[in-house]
């Protein structure tokens, strides 16, 4: 019997570009000096600055087959997959694990862009955030149909990103990256109309809305305040990480912005699937049990059907508690692998769980149905990203 991922054409939902280490200091005026995102070797590791404060470093979040994990981690550009950063890499690397199409997030500037604010001067800002997304296109190009580039946006400015918007949907940009946590930097909640006019640009232009998680402060990940070991405290934020995306669901249902905006698609983006029907559940229970609708009777749907009609999650690691949510949900749940960070299905020998993303998905999606396979590996996510 041919494998899964001979079958089907799947297309992985969340993967990372490491960006080179001239992306900006390209393409951005000269004029900004040091100010711009760069690179420098520091005792012997490559680590990104931007001004003098350091943002991590090419090692830190490419960890595909390195044999260790963090803190140990590769040292720099020259010990990690040349498909990290490299598209023509990247093709041959997707070619070779049987996987057709990749949507694509950065690092440097974060998971929903809060690392551009360390420039300090909106100016600036703005022009590094359009920079990444003018390089992400022209990276994608390599081929367009199979690399999908989501565009980063200026968060800290509405009209700005609005703007932006409207500029990516004309340069090829298959979706938008929205800081899941505004309020870290001190910016209204989600749930707040303050957002209206991004919701409004991405509906009108046909472009999905993805919330990454870790897209607020996620200095814990490097602070082990708790003094319980830095591996442990890696893996204590880690797997909390993933549930923040609870956040962003029940501002989009009890906020509203299902109801305001029906054609809006939204990503949950590596935050895993297995507690959605619980968290639905709960929703639907507080919806009727704190009488919702009649504060609200505009609200026409209770928050399990908005999620069905409007917004995705992915899985990658997850085995049975996953079936369960494709059974329920098989219109609204997306694979990922998460190339090349520490946690993605790419791991190094040292991981006893190591293995090829077809080796998981012959093992956790075993006996399920083919149009199930189809949908979750391919079909939703090739309508919600235009994949031919």
């Amino acid at each position: 019997m041919p494998q899964i991922f001979d079958r089907v054409r799947a297309i992985d939902t969340d993967t990372h570009i490491t960006e080179p280490p001239d992306l900006w200091t390209s393409r951005v005026a000269s004029r900004w000096g040091d100010a711009v995102p760069h690179v420098k070797r520091v005792d012997g590791r490559d680590l990104w600055f931007i001004r003098d404060q350091t943002a991590g470093g090419p090692g830190w979040t490419t960890m595909a087959g390195f044999d260790g994990s963090f803190p140990d981690t590769p040292l720099g550009y020259d010990d990690i997959p040349k498909s990290s950063y490299d598209a023509a890499a990247r093709l041959a690397h997707m070619d070779a694990e049987k996987i057709y199409a990749q949507v694509l997030y950065p690092n440097v500037g974060g998971f929903g862009s809060g690392g551009f604010l360390k420039l300090q001067q909106p100016e600036l800002m703005l022009e590094c955030v359009r920079a990444y997304n003018d390089f992400l296109v022209e990276w994608c190009s390599a081929d367009r149909n199979r690399l999908l580039p989501v565009a980063a946006m200026p968060f800290w400015d509405v009209a700005a990103c609005v703007g932006e918007i409207e500029r990516a949907a004309k340069l090829g940009h298959r979706a938008i990256l929205h800081c899941s946590k505004p309020t870290d930097f001190g910016q209204p909640p989600l749930c707040h109309r303050h957002w209206d006019p991004v919701w409004a640009a991405a509906q009108d232009a046909g472009l999905s809305i993805s919330f990454h998680i870790g897209a607020g402060d996620i200095s814990d990940l490097m602070r082990d305040s708790g003094e319980i070991g830095t591996r442990a405290n890696f893996g204590r934020v880690s797997s909390l990480v993933f549930m923040q995306n609870a956040n962003c669901l029940s501002d989009l249902f009890f906020g509203g912005i299902c109801h305001r905006f029906p054609k809006l698609r939204f990503v949950s983006v590596e935050s895993g699937v297995g507690w959605i029907h619980s968290y639905l559940e709960m929703c639907d229970w507080q919806w009727s049990n704190g009488q919702v609708r009649r504060e609200h009777p505009e609200y026409d749907l209770l928050p399990s059907e908005y999620f069905r009609r409007q917004v995705y999650s992915c899985f990658w690691f997850e085995e049975g508690c996953m079936r369960t949510a494709l059974e329920l949900f098989p219109d609204n749940i997306l694979w990922e692998t998460d190339f090349p960070h520490p946690t993605c299905q790419h791991p190094g020998p040292a991981n006893g769980r190591a293995q090829h993303p077809a080796a998981y998905a012959e093992r956790a999606l075993a006996g399920l149905p083919a149009a199930t396979l189809e949908k979750v590996l391919h079909a939703n996510a090739a309508a919600l990203y235009g994949v031919q």
